[in-house]
C-alpha cells in the first residue's frame, strides 16, 4: 500500500457526504480534466481529492489502494509501459484497469510536485543516514542482496528447528500432538530460533550477559559477548566449583544463577556421562536460550556476515553450546537440522574455523542426503581451502557424486557425468591416502582380495608409514563415517576403482610419487583446532591418536584447549586460601583429601559447603587407613617371589 493511497483514502473519509444510490461508483480522471469535470460531479460521483486516471471506473473505493500500488510499480523513469496488468494482480478489476498511453510531460511534473515537503524530507533523511553510516564505518549486517543470498554458508531459520525435519519423517500430528496444549501455558514471550523455551525452566531474568558490535568492515560485522560485573562474579564462583571437582557445587551455583552458560555446559557433560541424555540436552537448550536472549539487534544467524572471535572466552560458550546441540540433534536422528547448525558454527569464523567444522560438514551432508550442497561447497572452496587435502572430503565428495548418480529422477547425461566424476575423484583419493583403504574395509567387515591386501601400495606398510597427523585424520573420518560405505553397490564401485589405482601404480604413474612426497610435507603436525575437534568428537580411535603433549593437559568441557593467543576482557582475581600458607600437616591433609578444611578456613561465597566436620574427619581417617594398608615394606636383599630378577637399579 502506497502512502499516497492512504492519504487519498483519509482525505475521502474527512470529506465524506451522505451516499446516494450511485455513490460507490467513481470515475477517475486525469489531473488536466479535473477542473472541467469538477462542476459536473454530484454527491454520488464525487472524485477523491487528487486521485484517479482516465478510463478507470471503480465500484469499490478500496480498489484505489491496489490501483495506486500498480501505478507506482508501472511508472519507470516517468514513463508508463504499454502492457495490461497481470492477471494475478488485476483479477478484481479485470477489463477495467489497463495501462493507458504514456504520461505527458505535464503529468510527470504534476506527479513530481505532489507533496513536495514530505517526499523531499524523506529523501534528505535517507541521505543523512547514508552519510552518517559512511563516516562511522558501521553498516547494517542484514541479509545480503537477493542475487547472492543463497551463498554456501546461508542458514535457513526453518531448518534450525528439529520439528521441521521430524514432521517430514513422522507427520505434524505425531510431532505436535503433545506440544499444542503446552503452548497455551507458555510464559516466555520472546521468540527465539535456536530453541523453544519450556515451562519447566526457571523464570528467565537477565543474567548479565550481553552482546556488542565491535566494528564493521568489508561487509562483515564483528560482535562479542560481554559479562557484567554480576556475571563475572558468577563466573569466578563457577571456576572455583570446577576446581573442587564436585558437580554439586555447580548445582548450587545454578540455583542462584539459573542461566549461567558455562555452568549449564559443564553440568550437561556431567549428566551425559551419567547416561542422563534428556537432562543433558535440556541444559544445552537452556544455555542457547540464555545466549540468544543476549543477541545484539543487528546480529543475524542467517546472513553469514556476522563474526565472533573465538579468542575471546566470552564467545567460546556460544560455539560449544551450538556444537553440543548439533551432536544431540545428530544422535536424535535429525541430520538436516544438525547440518544447519554446522553451517552456522562455520559461518561465525570461517577462515580460522576454531572447532574445525570442515571435518564434520561432509558427514552431515551425506547423512542428510544433501549431495548437491556438499558438491557445491567442494567446488567453491577447493581453490582457496584445498579441501581435497582432507581425507574426509577426498572420500566423501566422490561418494556424494556416486550416490547422486544412483538417483533415477535425473537426466541420463547427468547421471553419466556424475558417475565419471565419482570414479575420477575416488581414484585420486586412494592415490593420495592409500592407508585408509584397509581400515575402511575392516570397519565394513569386508575381506579384501589377496592381490590388494598383499600389494605394497595398499598393504600394512601404507598405514604404518603415514605421518601421525594424517593417521589421526583418517581415524577420525573412518570412526565417524565408515557405515556410509557398507552398501553393496558402493563396495562394488570401490572395488573397480581400487583395481584401476593398482594398474596406475604398477605402470609407474608419476602422480603416485607426487602424492607420496606431498604426504610427507603437509601432515607433519596437526593444528590446535583439529585437536580441539577430536576432543569434542569423542571418537575413541581419533582420541587415541592424539599426541602426548595434548593428552597430558587438563581439558575442561567448558573450554577445551583454549587458544594460545586468548584475548581477555577481565582477569580472574587471585584466590588466596589460608591453607596455601598453612603448616605442613594441613598441606599433607589437603594432598590426601582436597575437600579438607582447617578450623579457620572458609569456603568462598556461593560454593556448596562440603560435608560437616565429623564427616570430613571420617573421610580423612578412611583415606589414611587406605594409604597405610597399601604400604609394602620390601627387603632389598631378598628378591620378591613374583619378580625373581629384583626391582632393578635406580641409576
Amino acid at each position: 500500500m502506497s502512502r499516497r493511497a492512504l492519504r487519498r483514502l483519509r482525505g475521502e473519509q474527512r470529506g465524506q457526504e451522505p451516499l446516494g444510490p450511485d455513490a460507490l461508483q467513481f470515475v477517475l480522471l486525469d489531473d488536466d480534466d479535473a477542473e472541467e469535470e469538477g462542476p459536473k460531479q454530484g454527491s454520488g460521483g464525487r472524485r477523491p481529492g487528487g486521485a484517479g486516471k482516465e478510463g478507470v471506473r471503480v465500484n469499490n473505493r478500496f480498489e484505489l489502494i491496489n490501483i495506486e500500488d500498480l501505478e507506482d510499480d508501472l511508472v519507470v523513469n516517468g514513463e508508463r509501459s504499454e502492457c495490461t496488468l497481470p492477471d494475478a494482480v488485476s483479477s478484481g478489476n479485470k477489463g477495467r484497469a489497463q495501462c493507458g498511453k504514456p504520461e505527458t510531460k505535464q503529468d510527470e511534473d504534476v506527479a513530481k510536485a505532489g507533496f513536495p515537503e514530505q517526499e523531499n524530507g524523506l529523501e534528505d533523511i535517507d541521505r543523512i543516514l547514508e552519510r552518517i553510516e559512511d563516516s562511522s564505518g558501521f553498516s547494517h549486517p542484514g541479509p545480503p542482496p537477493l542475487n547472492s543470498r543463497k551463498h554456501v554458508l546461508y542458514v535457513e531459520h526453518r531448518h534450525l528447528n528439529p520439528d521441521t525435519e521430524l514432521k517430514r519423517y513422522f507427520g505434524a500430528r505425531a510431532v505436535l500432538g503433545e506440544q499444542r496444549p503446552r503452548q497455551r501455558q507458555r510464559v516466555y514471550p520472546k521468540c527465539t530460533w535456536l530453541t523453544t523455551p519450556k515451562s519447566t525452566w526457571p523464570r528467565y531474568s537477565k543474567p548479565g550477559l550481553s552482546m556488542r558490535l565491535l566494528e564493521s568492515k568489508k561487509g562483515l560485522s564483528f560482535f562479542a559477548f560481554e559479562h557484567s560485573e554480576e556475571y563475572q562474579q558468577a563466573q569466578h564462583k563457577f571456576l572455583v566449583a570446577v576446581e573442587s571437582m564436585e558437580p554439586n557445587n555447580i548445582v548450587v551455583l545454578l540455583q542462584t544463577s539459573p542461566y549461567h552458560v558455562d555452568s549449564l555446559l559443564q553440568l550437561s557433560d556431567a549428566c551425559r556421562f551419567q547416561e542422563d541424555q534428556e537432562m543433558a540436552r535440556d541444559l544445552i537448550e537452556r544455555a542457547l536460550y540464555s545466549m540468544e536472549c543476549a543477541f545484539h539487534p543487528l546480529f543475524s544467524l542467517t546472513s553469514g556476515t556476522c563474526r565472533l572471535d573465538y579468542r575471546r572466552p566470552e564467545n567460546r560458550s556460544f560455539y560449544l553450546a551450538l556444537y553440543k546441540q548439533m551432536s544431540f540433534l545428530e544422535k536424535r536422528g535429525c541430520p538436516r537440522t544438525a547440518l544447519e547448525y554446522c553451517k552456522l558454527i562455520l559461518s561465525l569464523e570461517p577462515d580460522e574455523d576454531p572447532l574445525c567444522m570442515l571435518l564434520l560438514i561432509d558427514h552431515l551432508a551425506l547423512r542428510a542426503r544433501n549431495y548437491e550442497y556438499l558438491i557445491r561447497l567442494f567446488q567453491e572452496w577447493e581453490a582457496h581451502r584445498n579441501l581435497s587435502q582432507l581425507p574426509n572430503f577426498a572420500f566423501s565428495v566422490p561418494l556424494a557424486y556416486f550416490l547422486l548418480s544412483q538417483q533415477t529422477d535425473l537426466p541420463e547425461h547427468e547421471l553419466t557425468s556424475a558417475r565419471q566424476q565419482a570414479s575420477l575423484l575416488i581414484q585420486q583419493a586412494l592415490t593420495m591416502f592409500p592407508g585408509a583403504l584397509m581400515p575402511l574395509l575392516e570397519y565394513c567387515s569386508v575381506r579384501p582380495d589377496a592381490a590388494v591386501s598383499n600389494h605394497r601400495f595398499f598393504g600394512p606398510d601404507a598405514e604404518i608409514s603415514q605421518p601421525p597427523a594424517l593417521s589421526q585424520l583418517v581415524s577420525l573420518y573412518l570412526g565417524r563415517s565408515h557405515f556410509l560405505w557398507k552398501e553393496p553397490a558402493i563396495m562394488s564401485w570401490l572395488e573397480e576403482n581400487v583395481r584401476e589405482v593398482l594398474q596406475s601404480v604398477d605402470s609407474g604413474d608419476p602422480a603416485v610419487e607426487a602424492c607420496e612426497n606431498r604426504r610427507k610435507v603437509l601432515y607433519q603436525r596437526a593444528p590446535r583446532n583439529i585437536h580441539r575437534h577430536v576432543i569434542l568428537s569423542e571418537i575413541k580411535e581419533a582420541v587415541a591418536a592424539l599426541p602426548s603433549d595434548v593428552t597430558t593437559q587438563s581439558v575442561m568441557g567448558f573450554d577445551p584447549l583454549p587458544p594460545l593467543d586468548t584475548i581477555y576482557s577481565y582477569v580472574r582475581p587471585e584466590r588466596l586460601s589460608p591453607v596455601s600458607h598453612g603448616n605442613t600437616i594441613a598441606l599433607f591433609f589437603r594432598s590426601l583429601l582436597p575437600n579438607y578444611t582447617t578450623e579457620g578456613e572458609r569456603l568462598e561465597e556461593g560454593v556448596a559447603r562440603g560435608p560437616n566436620r565429623n564427616q570430613g574427619l571420617n573421610r580423612l581417617m578412611l583415606a589414611v587407613r587406605d594409604m597405610m594398608a597399601n604400604f609394602h615394606f620390601n627387603d632389598q636383599e631378598v628378591p620378591r617371589e613374583d619378580n625373581p630378577e629384583g626391582e632393578g637399579d635406580w641409576d
